[in-house]
């Protein structure tokens, strides 16, 4: 049991992030691609095909190579900081969200390297908001949460 919960858990939870976010590219790729974009509240938000060679808000265009090799080093942080945390509630809050940001940013990675760019898709006309995707929101998420716990939130003292 002890395997499960510390190895093959985490890995199901990152499958299924990644899962996630890549079948929302394809349903984008394949269905809203042909159209462009599909309104849903007018003037504030719609779905809008976008093919991102970019990174966040697509700055650094073209960069394909440079956010691989980026993703890489990140990833392997990420993993290190994850299996170094003390077992805890508190630190199973962090681990939580340390997999929401890995499956976030495996999802991205995968794009660049098979595609060359990110599908994105999600736009906030409203406020022209950078088009964005659910891997974007994972990461976005994540770290909104983690950044939060690390500076915010104390550990609770055992004893």
């Amino acid at each position: 049991m002890r395997i499960f919960k510390r190895f093959v858990l985490p890995v199901i939870f990152i499958v299924a992030i990644l899962g996630v976010d890549q079948f929302t590219k394809y349903w984008a790729a394949t269905r809203l691609a042909p159209i462009g974009e599909l309104v849903l509240i007018d003037g504030v938000f719609s779905l809008l095909y976008h093919e991102n060679t970019g990174m966040a808000f697509g700055l650094f265009p073209d960069g394909r190579w440079v956010f691989v090799g980026l993703t890489v080093v990140a990833m392997g942080f990420f993993i290190y900081f994850y299996a170094s945390l003390p077992r805890s509630r508190y630190h199973n809050v962090m681990r939580f969200f340390l997999l929401m940001l890995i499956g976030g940013a495996l999802g991205n990675f995968v794009d660049r390297l098979i595609q060359g760019y990110v599908v994105d898709f999600f736009y906030f006309s409203l406020i022209n908001f950078p088009i964005f995707n659910m891997a974007d929101v994972f990461l976005v998420v994540s770290v909104i949460v983690l950044a939060i716990m690390i500076l915010f939130v104390k550990e609770p003292k055992s004893g």
